[in-house]
């Protein structure tokens, strides 16, 4: 692990971004000062409890009809779908997968988000599943839309979904962004562009096919890999190193 402040710290440098990456100005306010230090972890952290999955619905999974409006979200349908899988490429079932997104207007359901772009009343911007037996997730949902966030003059957020994974215990969790290929805005972003760019690559989706439905849902597919050689870059627990 390298602890060199201002340089890769969250583990293979080819993968991970800085904690203090300029352009991404937020990174400046919080990144580490001071060496990181190491905390043990105690038993009943490396051994639970996890995440409360036993609530998880098949609904849950469906954003364009989860805010219990009785209505549909606007904006264009896509499917979501992707395997887990660990470092080896195996598949990691039973896995909670949580989303949260802006709406087609890129807007969230937010106090803190008041840029004047449209609300949806049946857009909640939230989801979960639990990965099949073959580390399959799936979510139906629309695309989300672009969005100003001041880190710098006329900066604009690509379209992205966040994803959070919880493993077994309650110190297991990955958190990372997902964005579309198509997007213009990809070469712009600072938050992508602090991703060493052999890692890229690993955060954008792909067009798929055969998950698209006829007359329904445009279908995309990305794969979250828990470590290795194609591990999939994330947000590391600030002030800990792992």
């Amino acid at each position: 692990m390298d602890t060199t402040i201002g340089a890769i710290i969250r583990g293979d440098r080819e993968v991970f971004p800085p904690y203090l990456y300029e352009a991404y100005r937020s990174t400046i306010r919080r990144a580490p000062k001071l060496p990181l230090i190491e905390v043990p972890l105690t038993l009943s952290e490396l051994t639970g409890p996890g995440p409360a999955v036993s609530a998880v619905t098949p609904e849950d999974a469906d954003l364009t009809r989860n805010a219990g409006t009785g209505g549909e979200a606007l904006g264009q349908r896509i499917i979501m779908t992707g395997r887990v899988l660990d470092a080896a490429g195996a598949p990691v079932p039973r896995t909670l997968v949580e989303v949260w997104q802006a709406n087609a207007a890129g807007r969230y359901t937010h106090r803190a988000d008041g840029w004047p772009g449209p609300l949806d009343p049946h857009f909640l911007g939230i989801g979960r599943c639990l990965t099949d037996a073959a580390g399959v997730y799936r979510f139906l949902t629309v695309r989300p839309g672009a969005y100003p966030w001041k880190n710098h003059p006329n900066a604009w957020r690509p379209a992205h979904i966040h994803f959070s994974l919880f493993g077994p215990a309650s110190t297991a969790r990955l958190v990372t962004q997902m964005y579309f290929p198509d997007d213009p805005l990809l070469a712009l972003d600072p938050v992508l562009g602090a991703v060493p760019e052999a890692a890229r690559s690993r955060l954008i989706a792909a067009y798929a096919h055969d998950v698209t439905e006829p007359e329904w849902a445009l279908g995309w597919r990305w794969d979250i890999v828990l470590g290795g050689a194609r591990g999939t870059p994330y947000e590391a627990p600030r002030g800990v190193a792992r």
